[in-house]
């Protein structure tokens, strides 16, 4: 068995740690019932801590759409993707990547929104069933000198908007989000560059990481969100045969099994650990009743949960 090849861990950037680590100015005038929207010129914002701009691999909790100029790079788990001149990427808070500058003059804009300000009631649509954000996506297109300049003037009428005191303009940035969004969806996706191994290693890290993020289990209310290699492999934006195939080749187990290795891990603890009930487990843990825990759990250890707790 292969040991995993260790990256930094991924983490979950919120926007209060967006704001505090960035020189970037909060709306003050964006109330909680809207969700939250901002606009940004890519070049007037660091890193306060570093002075960087190379942003590390997070899984935002927010989503993101950037207009990039400037050559760089975008990191998904396993895709490459060269940014020659200028192009625009779309980030959902599902899926982490990991943006890398290859040359300092870096400019743009960009803006963040959650998913309560484009809410269904809001707009009619419904961001999880925008193709541009669907797993397996290749979410960043090459831009054209003519397209350059019909997203550089979207983004310009969003950044003086959001700097009007126009009582509905909100409104209006929510139809420019879309009108970004739909033109992103009729464009071509830039080519993808192979690199298997360096993609093996970041998806077996990136996994590791996503389950053992979920662990430990300190309450009777905490439920485990990600159950299945599926539901992995959605995250990861990788197909969920290719996440199998890279697992078994790096640990020597497939995906059911290194999640269900970590589960039965867990359950042991909850068992011999606490007084909850094996229903309160069962629940944590991700089962939909007792029967189905007990079953999983005797196949894993050969010995049934309550048998193991009085061991």
């Amino acid at each position: 068995m292969k040991s995993l090849i260790k990256i930094d861990m991924i983490g979950k950037t919120s926007l209060n740690e967006f704001y505090q680590e960035s020189a970037a100015p909060l709306p003050t005038d964006i109330a909680k019932e809207i969700g939250h929207f901002n606009v940004f010129v890519t070049e007037s914002l660091f890193d306060k801590k570093t002075g960087a701009r190379q942003m590390p691999y997070s899984r935002r909790a927010y989503y993101k759409i950037s207009w990039i100029r400037g050559k760089s790079r975008a990191e998904y788990a396993d895709k490459t993707i060269d940014i020659p001149e200028s192009a625009l990427l779309f980030a959902t808070p599902k899926i982490p990547y990991n943006w890398i500058p290859e040359e300092g003059n870096q400019t743009g804009m960009f803006c963040i929104f959650t998913a309560d300000f484009l809410a269904q009631g809001k707009t009619g649509a419904d961001l999880d069933d925008l193709p541009i954000f669907q797993p397996g996506q290749v979410p960043v297109f090459q831009l054209d000198p003519e397209e350059v300049k019909e997203i550089e003037y979207i983004f310009k009428k969003m950044h003086k908007e959001i700097a009007s005191d126009y009582r509905f303009k909100y409104d209006l940035l929510r139809n420019l989000v879309l009108e970004l969004i739909h033109y992103g969806q009729k464009l071509q996706p830039v080519s993808v560059v192979e690199g298997a191994h360096n993609a093996s290693d970041r998806i077996s890290s990136l996994f590791i990481e996503l389950l053992e993020r979920q662990f430990p289990i300190e309450s009777q209310h905490q439920r485990l969100n990600l159950r299945t290699a599926k539901d992995y492999a959605n995250r990861l934006a990788v197909h969920v045969n290719h996440l199998n195939k890279v697992l078994k080749e790096v640990t020597g187990n497939t995906t059911t099994q290194v999640i269900a290795n970590r589960i039965v891990q867990e359950a042991k603890i909850l068992l011999k650990q606490t007084n909850w009930n094996i229903a309160e487990i069962s629940y944590a843990l991700g089962f939909d009743d007792i029967a189905h825990f007990s079953n999983f759990f005797k196949k894993q250890t050969s010995v049934a949960p309550v048998a193991f707790r009085v061991l």
